[in-house]
């Protein structure tokens, strides 16, 4: 008898923590959608670009092209490819700041 009762007990626990997920992920989903709406909308009312796009935007400026597009990707120099090797000088650097 004591069997059954737990049984009904665990379904009913599982049922209570799975609800509560769902719960919670549904909320975190609204805030994270009202806080992008609310940003959206400053940035339409100020004219000026939300910190979220432009962030994005300065990672997709400065990574290897090819990796947003559907492209090829960038092909290594001829330079490289030939096996040529430039020859620099090289000469120290001084840092003034540290010198004072």
């Amino acid at each position: 008898m004591n069997n059954p009762l737990r049984q009904i007990f665990r379904f009913m626990l599982k049922l209570v923590f799975a609800l509560s997920a769902a719960v919670l992920a549904v909320g975190l989903l609204l805030v994270a959608l009202t806080v992008f709406a609310l940003s959206l909308l400053k940035s339409l009312i100020t004219g000026r670009k939300s910190a979220p796009l432009m962030a994005f935007a300065h990672f997709q400026k400065f990574s290897q092209p090819g990796m947003w597009t559907s492209g090829p990707a960038r092909q290594p120099s001829h330079k490289a490819a030939s096996g040529q090797v430039i020859d620099v000088e090289a000469r120290e650097l001084r840092d003034e700041r540290r010198e004072s």
